[in-house]
């Protein structure tokens, strides 16, 4: 399977505080693991929270963790909400592509790939996703299993902010590394709006 983006390669230059990372994207953070491994398997540290919060300049109360499991070819996105969340994933790989859809940001449209998750190629780290990025994700080995760490609870959430987005958006040009007819895909990211159409206001600058 033939990976045809950009991904994301970690940087001494982009270090924000030790193993955090800044990307092409205001506020997405990459947050490298430290692992140690033997003949007995492996430890991770997956996160620390008192380093994302003073790097982001803001309290990141964990509220809810959740655990999606997608098989291969399922693709998710592009998803954006009203709450921040730190993700991992725990097994398996996929092509995550975060793509900025605020129309008031300073990097709107910007996209960063990652490969995350277990195998060759993948990235040893977790990702921090302020609120109303566009999230996605495509299985390349599965089953992929996300855990995800909210600051808030699902129920009591502001919804006002959500957003689904194409995920053949050609603003956001993302190259995709299954065809879509491979592609194992819900009904509302089928029918998911472009940005054109979502902020028309914001292609008329």
């Amino acid at each position: 399977m033939e990976i045809r983006s950009e991904t994301y390669q970690v940087a001494k230059k982009n270090e924000l505080a030790q193993g955090i990372y800044a990307t092409q994207i205001d506020g997405l953070l990459y947050c490298s693991h430290n692992t140690h491994s033997d003949s007995r398997g492996f430890f991770s540290e997956i996160g620390r929270v008192p380093e994302v919060e003073s790097v982001i300049g803001a309290s990141f109360p964990i509220k809810q963790i959740s655990h999606a499991r997608s098989n291969k070819n399922v693709i998710r996105g592009f998803h954006g909400e009203n709450w921040a969340k730190y993700v991992q994933v725990v097994s398996g790989k996929c092509f995550s592509a975060i793509a900025d859809v605020r129309p008031e940001s300073s990097t709107f449209l910007n996209v960063e790939i990652f490969i995350l998750g277990q195998g060759e190629g993948t990235l040893d780290g977790s990702l921090y996703i302020p609120p109303r990025l566009g999230n996605s994700m495509c299985v390349l080995d599965g089953p992929v299993d996300y855990i995800y760490l909210f600051n808030q609870l699902y129920s009591l959430r502001d919804v006002s902010g959500d957003v689904a987005i194409s995920l053949f958006d050609k603003d956001l040009g993302v190259e995709w590394p299954i065809s879509r007819e491979e592609m194992i895909i819900s009904e509302r990211d089928q029918s998911s709006v472009t940005l054109r159409e979502k902020y028309p206001e914001a292609f008329q600058k």
